[in-house]
């Protein structure tokens, strides 16, 4: 249950309650929930907010749909039929912790690291997503994680070119008299950084979408570049070279304030647009104008979103992006620049909620995340160490996220690993579960959030008191450290304590209760004169700190691993958008946000249908080495040839063979970062049954 002071908080209704949403999006938006009589009624935006400016995307606007779903875990459950099977039966929190710990603690005394926490971004929250949990893990001494499965090769190019998660204020795109949305469909994933592109527009400014999907984002910018995946970083060099060409540079910010200059220009001199035009499969025309437009408008500004790092080159991809507003002087102006992430502009005191110090002399091994398939599945070795026989997850759904669920599912369906979920819903994670534990969700808990899309800090109060038998994450770890006979006072901490920890002093905490937000105080350029956290001071095109790796200190273009024209087996490229109604696998379960998805479809273009016999509407089979997945077709212009969007990500037990869009692709990882390569990914699609021609290809 909360912490005494959590509960003596709990608002009487009827009033409103401010909170922040807790989802991976950027926007990090500012909620006011309403309650009457004890019961939350309705969720908006909160007006008071500049960024959230009163409006909720369509998602979290139906949060209390899911808060009080009608499936909603809400008493602890312990299987009963076999791993998979979904069948559990209810027992009390005593009998599911003192079993907990029991295994735990038996399977710790042969070797901790033989127990693995699996969690990522179910909640953005940092007390109930990074804090007692991690003082639990790092006392028992468990394996560490390496969370890496959405942002990590992005944020280490942006740490070897910038310094770190950094980049301009998104409130000044709306100055910007050139905006390019770079792997973002922002109308589905960045809301609220949309209304400032818009207000940009309506003042004149040129919107130019770059993605490989005619997005709904597409559809509203005045021109869309349809590259290849994978082909960011041979685009953003050719950009360079006409840069050069025709001395569309900032030589003085160039000489002042960048480090490599000369070895960078060497390499985008060698790439003029008509070699990227062959890679990235647009015309060299088109090429040239987006680099005439980019180097002669100021103030221009760079949008992007972390799909485009999603192949084997991403890490590049995002370093030669992020090198142009360097070479234009971008940076000299409020509304130029790039954003990427403003995550690193926040001081988290990260130490302090996660208590590193507690771990044992010897530091743990680490496992990475993204290749959970293929760990479950090893036996003990000198390189691997003790094989996993326990694992607790929270704050994730790997058996539908992570890539290569047939491995996956394998590894969760082991009889001998044990497995504890946190979860507020059966999800397909949790029918592998020994134990389901209920947790709250963001209306029943402290919590306190940065953003990687503002520089605003929220708090978010508890609204209601918890549903059922649900407790929070933090408290459900306090109350394992205590069965598990940890005594050291930090167990001890209460979720709002933890809240107030978060940022410490840097951060007023008597204006987040009172407000509910503080904005960080931050220079509006904050690159004008350079001063980048970089080991130099400057924007670094060359890294001798991953040249020192044995990686290029530039970025270059990277080829795919499963580079399109190379399988005569497989030869349609795949990517996995999210679907625009759900939030990775969180909504799915939401009928009314369900229905409005309809049914997981494979978008594909109408010459591939075409040559395939496959209609609008039609089952397809899409396929390649590691699996299958059947789904419905849509013929549609928002595929380009060659390329299929297999838009996710669906529950697989809602799929029509128990499988999801993850079956195909690979736990291959990325040139930096370690990151999951979900757009690297060659498939095949073939009709199901016969049936008519293709149909009339549809814009949407």
């Amino acid at each position: 249950m909360p912490s005494p002071s959590a509960a003596n908080s709990l608002p009487s209704a009827p009033l409103q309650v401010r909170g922040a949403c807790p989802h991976d999006c950027p926007d990090t938006c500012a909620l006011l929930t309403t309650v009457e009589n004890g019961v939350a009624t309705r969720v908006q935006g909160n007006p008071d907010h500049p960024h959230t400016d009163g409006v909720l995307c369509t998602k979290v606007s139906r949060y209390t749909e899911r808060s009080y779903h009608p499936e909603r875990i809400l008493t602890p459950l312990k299987r009963t039929g076999p791993k998979g099977s979904g069948q559990f039966a209810p027992v009390s929190w005593n009998e599911a912790l003192a079993e907990i710990t029991q295994r735990l603690g038996a399977i710790a005394a042969r070797n901790p690291e033989a127990i693995l926490p699996y969690s990522y971004a179910g909640t953005m929250g940092m007390v109930q997503g990074e804090s007692m949990d991690r003082r639990f893990f790092h006392r028992l001494g468990a394996s560490q994680l390496d969370r890496t499965i959405c942002a990590s090769a992005g944020a280490e190019a942006l740490v070897q070119t910038l310094g770190g998660k950094v980049g301009m204020k998104v409130e000044f795109f709306a100055q910007a008299k050139l905006i390019l949305i770079w792997g973002s469909n922002s109308i589905g994933s960045n809301l609220h950084f949309w209304r400032y592109a818009q207000q940009a527009k309506r003042n004149g400014a040129r919107l130019v979408c770059i993605d490989p999907r005619k997005t709904e984002t597409a559809d509203k910018c005045h021109e869309h570049i349809a590259l290849r995946p994978g082909t960011d970083a041979a685009l953003a060099l050719a950009l360079m070279h006409e840069l050069i060409k025709n001395n569309w540079l900032d030589h003085d910010y160039i000489t002042r304030h960048t480090l490599g200059w000369e070895q960078l220009r060497e390499r985008a001199l060698q790439w003029p647009p008509e070699r990227a035009a062959e890679v990235c499969g647009v015309p060299a025309e088109q090429i040239r104008q987006l680099a005439k437009d980019y180097g002669t408008t100021q103030p221009a500004a760079i949008r992007l979103n972390y799909g485009m790092q999603r192949v084997r080159g991403g890490g590049n991809a995002v370093r030669a992006v992020a090198c142009l507003p360097a070479l234009t002087g971008a940076w000299r102006h409020r509304a130029g620049g790039m954003l990427l992430s403003s995550s690193g502009q926040f001081p988290a005191q990260r130490a302090a909620l996660q208590r590193p110090d507690l771990m044992p002399a010897r530091t743990p091994r680490t496992l990475n995340m993204v290749q959970i398939g293929d760990d479950l599945l090893r036996e003990a070795s000198p390189a691997l160490g003790p094989r996993v026989e326990a694992l607790v997850v929270y704050n994730s759904n790997p058996v539908a996220v992570a890539p290569d669920s047939g491995k996956v599912v394998q590894g969760f369906a082991r009889e001998d690993l044990f497995t504890v979920v946190l979860e507020h819903f059966q999800t397909d994670t949790a029918d592998y579960a020994d134990f389901i534990l209920p947790a709250t969700t963001q209306l029943e808990h402290w919590d306190v959030h940065l953003a990687y899309g503002h520089t605003d800090v929220l708090l978010n109060r508890p609204a209601i008191a918890p549903l059922g038998q649900a407790r929070s994450n933090a408290q459900i770890f306090r109350d394992l450290a205590a069965r598990m006979g940890f005594t050291e006072p930090c167990f001890a901490d209460s979720d709002e304590a933890l809240c107030r920890q978060a940022f410490g002093d840097a951060v007023d905490f008597a204006l987040l209760e009172t407000q509910g937000f503080a904005t960080l105080t931050l220079p509006d350029a904050p690159f004008a004169e350079g001063g980048f956290a970089t080991p130099s001071g400057k924007c670094e095109f060359f890294s001798a700190r991953l040249a020192a790796q044995g990686l290029d200190g530039l970025p270059d273009h990277l080829p795919n691993h499963e580079l399109q024209g190379s399988s005569a087996h497989y030869p349609l490229a795949m990517i996995s958008p999210p679907a625009r109604n759900f939030l990775n696998s969180t909504f799915v379960n939401v009928q009314s946000l369900r229905d409005i998805e309809g049914r997981p479809v494979l978008e594909i273009h109408p010459d591939d249908a075409l040559a395939r016999g496959i209609g609008d509407g039609a089952v397809v089979r899409v396929f390649n080495d590691r699996g299958s997945y059947r789904c419905h077709a849509a013929v549609s212009l928002r595929a380009r040839p060659g390329v299929v969007n297999g838009l996710g990500i669906w529950w697989r037990k809602l799929g029509l063979d128990g499988t999801n869009v993850n079956q195909l692709t690979s736990q291959s990882l990325t040139d930096m970062g370690r990151a999951p390569t979900f757009y690297d990914c060659l498939v095949q699609v073939q009709a199901c049954a016969p049936h008519a021609a293709a149909g009339t290809p549809q814009a949407a």
